[in-house]
């Protein structure tokens, strides 16, 4: 039933590419720039950054059509982005201003975009897998061939809930995609030290949910996958969980200063393994872009950055009475 890296890479024509290759380093610069906000004290309470993992919301937002929904865990920045969220909200929204997504109240970890079929953000580590589950259910309900991607990490495959969530998305047939992001490091601690089953996806296999290990570093494997995940379950099958092997570059929020692995492990990934630089090699080497084109893609994407977060400095905090707004549903 499960599977390990079987799926072939699809091919993809040069806008594809190109495509791929900006939307991950929209991710990585924005990723850097909240960085130095958080440095400078621009950003206050938990930053967890994405750097490292850009190839794999990129390539599974590669193969989602308008209406599939996502939600994810405290690392959603590179989330909130791949599924075209405005940089200038989403940075308004990481500083507690006005003009932020969830109008400056949620930070970090809590900011959503009902208009980008995006739903968090959520701090409580597996919190979010049973919620994707629901937001599948009400597809199923309404017959709607939509698909929930429910990401969660390797440390929060080891809640409960999560396997309570594998059994009910099996019994129900729902189209949801478990994508677990696994990143070798549950906050500090090594997967091999916390999991006893090395294999993750696996775990599916005691529900009858088919599974597959996928290379998160390369943004061609991971559409692949997606793809084969997504068919699965527009069909009607039920889930699918991908496990999506991936390595980030930075701690695991701001505050972690890394201790638990070397810098050797770290920099042999950054020049063996980097999404970004494969890609821009398979440009290069295809001939399907100049070093003077790419250079001028990254100009582009820093002025975007840039602007997003000179808004964000611009744009008042909330004013007080915004405490009161939001806590209840319009009935």
């Amino acid at each position: 039933m499960a599977a390990r890296r079987t799926t072939k890479k699809p091919n993809v024509s040069k806008e594809e590419l190109l495509g791929y290759y900006r939307d991950m380093l929209m991710i990585r610069r924005f990723e850097e720039k909240a960085g130095q906000l958080y440095g400078m004290g621009l950003i206050g309470g938990f930053c967890h950054l994405y750097i490292g993992q850009e190839a794999v919301v990129v390539g599974l937002e590669a193969a989602t059509e308008e209406g599939d929904k996502r939600i994810t865990s405290y690392r959603d920045h590179g989330h909130m982005l791949a599924c075209g969220m405005d940089p200038k909200g989403v940075m308004a929204e990481l500083t507690g201003r006005e003009g932020g997504y969830s109008r400056g109240k949620g930070g970090s970890m809590h900011m959503f975009s009902k208009e980008k079929h995006f739903y968090g953000g959520h701090g409580i580590v597996g919190a979010q897998v049973p919620l994707g589950a629901g937001l599948a259910f009400a597809d199923k309900y309404n017959d709607n061939q939509r698909v929930t991607f429910t990401y969660f990490g390797d440390g929060a495959a080891n809640q409960g809930q999560v396997y309570e969530t594998f059994n009910m998305a099996a019994i129900w047939d729902l189209p949801v995609i478990f994508v677990i992001e696994n990143n070798q490091y549950a906050m500090g601690t090594a997967q091999q030290r916390s999991t006893s089953s090395q294999e993750i996806y696996k775990r599916g296999e005691a529900f009858g949910i088919p599974g597959e290990e996928v290379d998160g570093m390369d943004v061609l494997a991971v559409k692949a996958a997606s793809e084969k995940a997504v068919a699965h379950c527009r069909s009607g099958k039920g889930p699918y969980i991908l496990e999506v092997k991936t390595y980030r570059y930075r701690g695991h929020s701001m505050s972690d200063p890394a201790k638990y692995r070397t810098r050797e492990e770290v920099q042999k990934m950054r020049e063996e393994r980097d999404p970004i630089e494969g890609v821009r090699q398979l440009l290069l080497t295809g001939k399907h872009a100049t070093e003077e084109e790419l250079k001028a893609v990254d100009k582009e994407i820093k002025d975007i950055v840039n602007e997003s977060a000179e808004f964000s400095k611009q744009s008042p905090e909330p004013a007080l009475e915004e405490l009161w707004t939001d806590i209840y549903a319009d009935a």
